[in-house]
Parts: structure tokens; C-alpha cells; sequence
């Protein structure tokens, strides 16, 4: 039997500013016994991003399904700085993703920094002025078409990171390289429930759309 070509899968990052209301944020720091939770912007798609890249609504909006899965049972965590990898790292956790939903052809989201030492990081820095960025971290495949790079229906959502904003458009650099992973590592990436929990998501989705 004649083995299935596969695709080369990356480690795909995308930057977001995320405009949060810097008064909630004030608000959080002034009462400490408040959990900091900030709206903002997460990931668009059906646009041609920093990168090259365009992600279709359909597919992004599949994945923010999935990752539902993850808020629901309090795991939907990211770090502050993009990791190199698709594993998330809990000692760096500073953040915990608590809702997500489109707003037409926007991802919004609320995030609550965490106590840990990543996220009073994060905290520290809001205190002094700062606005991080937010980032995506995803794994998928990529197709040539018309000067972009379009986003394939094998994309999994990792997680949402903070990352500082690049002040320049060469400091896209460290996000618009993405790296090759091993697609071993790709088909590894997610539990036995979850990947059940893409299945059963995938059948809703075809029967609804019909």
C-alpha cells in the first residue's frame, strides 16, 4: 500500500496587538484581590497578516471550537514569550485564556494573568506603562497562492502567548520564519480526548452544513 504523501508541517506564530481597556487593568492593579482579566484582540483572519500569511475564516473558526474544549476545563494556558516548540511549558504559564469569539472576521478574547512569576511579569510591566502583544501559536501546513501563504485545514491551535510588540517590520522576523516540525510531533501533539473531540466537532460542523 502506497504510503500518504504528507505535507511539511510548521510551528506558525502570528502577532496581535492586543487593545485591551487600560482601565480595567488599572482597575485590577489597584484592588490586588481582583483577578486581572483583559479584552482584546487575539487573531484575525481572511486577511493577509505581517507574515504573509492569510488564515481562512473557516478553518480559524473551527479551531476556536476546539479550543473551547480547552477553556471549559481551565487549560487554555500561554507564556509570556513565544516558546520554539508546540508544548506548553506550565513553569512559564502567565495567563490563563478564559472566553473567545469572532467578531466578524476577529478573534476576541478575555485573558486573566496569573499569579506565578511569568505573570507578575506580565503585571509589572502593564504597571510600568507597557502594552504586550499577543501571539498565536499553532501548528499547520501552508499552501503558495497568489503571494500569500494560505493556512490549511490540518491547522491545530496550540495556545495564545505574550510577546513583546515589535517596533520595526524586521522584527517580524522570529514570527514570519516558521519552523519545520517533525510530523511526528504534529500527530503527538493532542490527547486521545481531544483528538476525539476534533472528530466529534468536524461531523457537527459537515451536518450543519448541509
Amino acid at each position: 500500500m502506497k504510503e500518504e504523501t504528507k505535507k511539511p508541517i510548521y510551528l506558525l506564530k502570528e502577532y496581535a496587538t492586543f487593545d485591551y481597556d487600560e482601565q480595567d487593568a488599572k482597575n485590577s492593579l489597584d484592588d490586588p484581590k481582583k483577578p486581572m482579566i483583559l479584552k482584546g484582540i487575539l487573531q484575525r483572519c481572511n486577511t493577509l497578516n505581517q507574515n504573509g500569511r492569510i488564515y481562512p475564516r473557516d478553518i480559524l473558526v473551527r479551531e476556536l471550537k476546539n479550543y473551547q474544549k480547552l477553556i471549559s476545563e481551565n487549560r487554555a494556558w500561554g507564556e509570556l514569550d513565544h516558546a520554539d516548540n508546540p508544548i506548553i511549558n506550565l513553569k512559564n504559564a502567565s495567563h490563563l485564556v478564559k472566553e473567545i469569539w469572532m467578531d466578524g472576521d476577529t478573534v476576541m478574547g478575555k485573558v486573566q494573568i496569573i499569579d506565578t512569576p511569568c505573570g507578575e511579569i506580565v503585571k509589572a510591566l502593564i504597571r510600568a506603562g507597557g502594552k504586550p502583544g499577543i501571539s498565536s501559536r499553532a501548528l499547520g501546513s501552508l499552501e503558495e497562492r497568489d503571494n500569500a501563504k494560505i493556512v490549511q485545514d490540518d491547522l491545530q491551535l496550540v495556545c495564545f502567548d505574550f510577546v513583546s510588540e515589535p517596533s520595526t517590520k524586521n522584527s517580524f522576523m522570529s514570527l514570519a520564519e516558521a519552523k519545520l516540525v517533525d510530523y511526528r510531533d504534529y500527530k503527538s501533539n493532542l490527547s486521545k480526548p481531544d483528538r476525539l473531540d476534533r472528530i466529534l466537532n468536524e461531523i457537527l460542523s459537515i451536518k450543519s452544513s448541509k
